[in-house]
């Protein structure tokens, strides 16, 4: 298969939630990836809605959320990535966070992951779940390139709403190979059954097509199975990027953690003019600029002294 635009024939669809803190956590190994493809593959979004509209409330709110904000913190445990000192709340529901982040597809790559990234920091590092409309605007307001008006435009039309619902109907559609998938991962996802006897895949998932073959990586997995599924279908495609030192890495992605830090800067860690932010898994650095519009850092963050 040849492809016109010139990009080798892998399409890659991530199956995800901005709330989901598997993901979270799996967010140095997918940003190493896609630095070292370098835009030679397509790489698709799917919201699989972790929580629904129809999910039935907790009886106990606040038991529920202590049970949250333990396994949050045991998920952390494994994947190193930040937690908030304090979870407000259980989220209510993804649909809010998912359209907003649909939306912004809109406007282009960059801005896209940026917004996606602003909507999982506000769980995971401010403890306030982006799960409402107002809410989801609110934390990404000041992305640079975001033009706010016409994302919650998007986030409130029906294309939109559509597109989100036939993401959710493709995560529960897996393909057979994550019904049992092999490994020794905390989190080697398995599809999750879902209340009407069916299966949703298990979040992350990265599923890669090719005229080679269809290859899926489920759960939490090491950067190194990510290039054996990609090796097995093109091999030679993915290539180490050039070396960031730590301020054009801070420049680039605006927002590290310490393990993306440790995958994506090159040298010592001493960014000029950093931002620390403090949370209960390790700081999150942000660049200056993101800082003094980011709701972790701006006028009116929240303090946890």
């Amino acid at each position: 298969m040849t492809r016109t635009d010139g990009r080798a024939p892998v399409d890659v669809v991530e199956y995800t939630d901005p709330m989901c803190p598997w993901a979270w956590g799996s967010e140095p190994v997918f940003r190493r990836l896609r630095a070292a493809l370098g835009g030679r593959v397509g790489w698709r979004r799917v919201y699989g809605i972790l929580f629904d509209h129809d999910d039935d409330p907790a009886p106990d709110p606040a038991a529920e959320t202590a049970w949250y904000g333990t396994y949050v913190e045991d998920i952390s445990g494994h994947t190193h990535a930040p937690r908030p000192f304090r979870l407000s709340r259980v989220a209510a529901s993804s649909w809010p966070s998912s359209l907003v982040a649909k939306s912004a597809e809109a406007q282009g790559a960059s801005v896209a992951d940026r917004v996606l990234r602003r909507l999982r920091e506000s769980v995971f590092v401010l403890g306030e779940p982006a799960d409402t409309p107002e809410r989801a605007l609110s934390a990404v307001r000041g992305v640079p390139g975001l033009d706010l008006d016409r994302l919650a435009a998007g986030a409130a039309s029906a294309a939109v709403a559509e597109a989100v619902r036939r993401d959710r109907a493709e995560a529960r559609r897996p393909v057979p190979d994550v019904l049992s998938p092999r490994g020794d991962s905390p989190h080697p996802g398995a599809a999750r059954q879902t209340p009407d006897g069916g299966h949703r895949y298990a979040l992350p998932t990265l599923l890669l097509r090719s005229p080679a073959g269809v290859r899926a990586v489920p759960g939490w997995r090491p950067y190194e199975e990510y290039v054996a599924a990609f090796e097995a279908l093109a091999p030679g495609l993915l290539a180490d990027p050039a070396a960031l030192g730590s301020d054009a890495a801070l420049a680039r992605y605006r927002s590290l953690t310490d393990p993306e830090r440790a995958v994506l800067a090159a040298g010592p860690w001493d960014p000029a003019r950093a931002v620390r932010v403090e949370t209960a898994g390790g700081p999150l650095w942000l660049h200056p600029d993101e800082a003094a519009v980011h709701p972790a850092a701006g006028p009116g963050a929240p303090s946890f002294s």
